[in-house]
This record gives structure tokens, sequence and C-alpha cells, in this order.
């Protein structure tokens, strides 16, 4: 197994990692840099476009371009021509309330929570987030209220269950998932971490095994976690403590890509972590990701 810096470019907090399949390209986002990346990693080219708020999670879109969830918008987001175009708008009674984490299911809906726009430590979140859907008709609905900080989405290969990250929760949670409906039933938890301050469950992904990968931000470090058995199997270190999420990506679907932040890190804290905030990449795992799915709408 080998770690390196994949994108030497520190944001602020890098998220929501994607692969797009149909490109070779990363897609991913800083939030509070309020910017949307698209990397080749065979060219190395980096395409970004400035948003004119935080932008918690990116999606391909199948007919061209992708799908952002940014601020309390759903918007369709043109790389060529930055173009933002906006499908829908939740919570306009809490606008303190942003986007996070966010993720498309195999029938090409688009899954995305929101969050307090600003959260010093974790207990400011509150509970005051929602989990929404956008619809391929470009309706919304929303899940479930009362979230924290809204983060990391799954699906199993057979779509039957759809694993969830509430970081306040500090565990992952499964539903029964209806693929044909999006209707979620049965929450339980199936993870547990140790409560800590400083120590959060935050974005995840799965591998062909049904295994969750998830990023613990404040450690340093992605967790890979059976959900079927609530056990920690491995540990994959990063040298940046502000693991925020990860990603199979890479043509055979074998390199783990992890976002990082440097939020509120002191001088002291980057000069001995200088990476903190790059996009990493993890080889010679031993396992392989499922694809991401883009948006169909």
């Amino acid at each position: 197994m080998a770690v390196s810096v994949a994108v030497d470019e520190p944001g602020i907090l890098l998220e929501g990692p994607h692969w797009d399949g149909h490109t070779g390209t990363l897609l991913y986002v800083d939030i509070i840099g309020r910017k949307a990346h698209r990397w080749d990693p065979v060219t190395g080219q980096k395409d970004t476009v400035a948003m004119d708020c935080m932008v918690g999670a990116i999606v391909p879109r199948e007919s061209g371009g992708v799908v952002v969830a940014a601020g309390t918008n759903f918007a369709f987001l043109d790389f060529e021509t930055s173009q933002l175009t906006t499908v829908a708008t939740v919570e306009q009674h809490t606008p303190t309330n942003r986007f996070n984490d966010g993720k498309c299911d195999a029938a090409g809906r688009f899954w995305a929570g929101t969050m307090p726009e600003i959260v010093a430590t974790v207990d400011q979140a509150g509970r005051q987030g929602s989990l929404y859907c956008l619809h391929t008709d470009h309706t919304v609905t929303k899940a479930f209220n009362e979230t924290g900080i809204s983060n990391g989405l799954a699906w199993t290969s057979d779509n039957s269950i759809m694993y969830y990250i509430d970081s306040l929760q500090y565990s992952v949670d499964a539903f029964d998932f209806d693929l044909p409906t999006g209707t979620l039933t049965n929450r339980r938890k199936v993870v547990n971490f140790d409560l800590s301050t400083d120590v959060v469950p935050d974005g995840m992904c799965i591998d062909t095994d049904g295994k969750l990968w998830v990023a613990m931000f404040g450690k340093g470090q992605v967790l890979q976690v059976d959900p079927e058995t609530g056990t920690h199997l491995r540990s994959v270190k990063i040298p940046a403590d502000q693991t925020t999420s990860c990603c199979f990506g890479g043509p055979n679907l074998d390199i783990l890509y992890v976002t990082t932040a440097n939020v509120g890190l002191s001088a002291e804290a980057v000069q001995q972590k200088p990476q903190s905030g790059c996009l990493f990449q993890v080889t010679g795992l031993g396992t392989t990701g499922t694809p991401g799915m883009c948006y169909k709408g």
C-alpha cells in the first residue's frame, strides 16, 4: 500500500470526491473555498469554477455537465462556460443552513443533506439539518430531518440497503432502500465509533466486497469497516489530520482518492503537516470500489 499526494494544491475544505468513469476525471469541491474542481489524473489538468456560495457536493449529469448541491440549491453546472442553473431550492426558512455531502443512487436520483453553514465545534451543529432527494423530474422530497452534520452515503451492490452518516451520531446507519421509489425504512445503527469531540466520521464509499471506507475527520485516517458485523477492519493513515471523504477511482476503480482540509489549523500545525488540504491517493489496497452514479435528470 502507498499513500501519496495526487493534487498538491491545498484547499480549505476539500470534500465530495466522485470518480466520473465516462470522462476519466475526478470531481470534488472546496466547500469553504467555494470552488468546484474537475481533475484529470492522466494529463494533470484541473478545471475550477468559483462559486458564489459554499458548495457541498458534486456529481456528473448523464446528459452532460455536473450537478452541485450549493448553498441551499440544487443546480446544474457547465465547466466549459461556468454557467450555473438553479434547479430547486430547499430550506428558505433556514438561511443559515447549507448543503453538505451528497451522492446519486442507481436510479439517478441525487441525495444531499444540509447542516449549519458554519460550525466552529461539533457541539454547535445542533440538529437543524435534513436529508433531501432531487428526483430525475427535478422535484425534491425530504427523507428526514433533525440531522446534525449530514455526511457519507453509500449503497449495497443490490441496492437493497443505503448507508448514511450523521457525524453527530458517531455511527454508520443503514436503511432498507427501495430503488424504484427511493423510499427509506427500518433505520438502524450498523457501525459505531468512539465518542469524541475531536474525531468524527465524515464521508465514505463502498468497495465491491460490501465493506465501507470512512474518512475520520480529526484523526488523519480512513477506516475500512464491515457494516454486517460492525467490525473495524483496517486503517489507512493520511498525512493530514482533517480527512473529509473518499472514493474509489482510476480505470480499474482500485485507487482510493481522499480529500482533506486545513480548517482553523495553526501555522505550527500546517508546518508539521504541510499537505493538509490536499487531495491524496492510496494504491495497492487489494480491493476495488463500485462505480459512482450520475444524475439522470
